[in-house]
């Protein structure tokens, strides 16, 4: 399983994702599912992923081999974050209709792949595309500035009461950290190391991307205050109205 989650706010754009991936109970393995493609002062492109790992691993060499071969249409010459998403999409399709051809009706393994692709282009405002298994790609909304993909429902409620675009960068980033942390309490196939990238706008750099193994001591004081916090706060709620009701 995978989780991985992008943020817009004001300031800019947070990505964070986990490395588990399994293909059954004893075969765990990790991966990294954040991919930057970055030309420095011109463009910053990322990309997470959720899916089958094959189909992922092909559209990443489809994308490289694109940018190397300097094609009209790729990732370092297309235009828009729009026209990214949809070369993206298209490139995702391809792939999985070649490993659905070359694998006929031997597998019933599911060969899509979903994906999220932000960032910015030039002095372009930044922004957060999800690209669907079927090609087409939607665009975050303010009304709900983040995207999930993957093991969804566990992180999502502390991102629904917290990401607004007011909030500061810095703490959107430390959400979409608890984000996880509350993923990987819940679910074990989700697991370490979190890839963390807080990028600011106008930024067009990943430099302030960051990589957290389960032993970091930032994570492990992160995930210990979070939840000494939660048990603070749950001694501070309001008893139960009502007779009959003891301790």
């Amino acid at each position: 399983m995978t989780y991985c989650l992008a943020a817009q706010v004001d300031e800019g754009l947070v990505f964070a994702s986990d490395s588990r991936t399994h293909a059954a109970v004893d075969d765990i393995s990790t991966y990294r599912k954040m991919h930057v493609f970055e030309w420095p002062g011109e463009r910053l492109l990322v990309m997470l992923s959720a899916g089958n790992l094959a189909t992922t691993q092909a559209v990443l060499r489809a994308l490289q081999r694109d940018i190397d071969e300097d094609a009209a249409d790729s990732l370092a010459r297309l235009d828009t974050l729009d026209a990214a998403a949809g070369y993206l999409g298209g490139v995702s399709v391809g792939c999985q209709e070649a490993a659905a051809v070359a694998a006929g009706e031997r597998s019933q393994v599911a060969l899509d792949a979903t994906f999220i692709l932000g960032g910015q282009i030039g002095d372009q405002d930044p922004a957060i595309h999800l690209v669907y298994p079927q090609g087409n790609f939607i665009t975050v909304a303010g009304e709900q500035p983040f995207i999930q993909i993957g093991e969804t429902k566990y992180g999502k409620p502390i991102l629904d009461r917290m990401i607004r675009p007011s909030l500061p960068l810095h703490r959107a980033g430390l959400c979409a950290l608890v984000s996880l942390d509350s993923t990987m309490r819940s679910n074990l196939s989700v697991g370490p190391p979190v890839d963390l990238l807080v990028v600011a706008r106008g930024q067009l750099s990943a430099a302030g991307q960051r990589r957290l193994d389960a032993e970091d001591p930032y994570w492990l004081s992160l995930r210990q205050a979070w939840g000494e916090g939660l048990d603070r706060v749950f001694e501070t709620l309001p008893e139960l109205p009502g007779d009959g009701i003891s301790e």
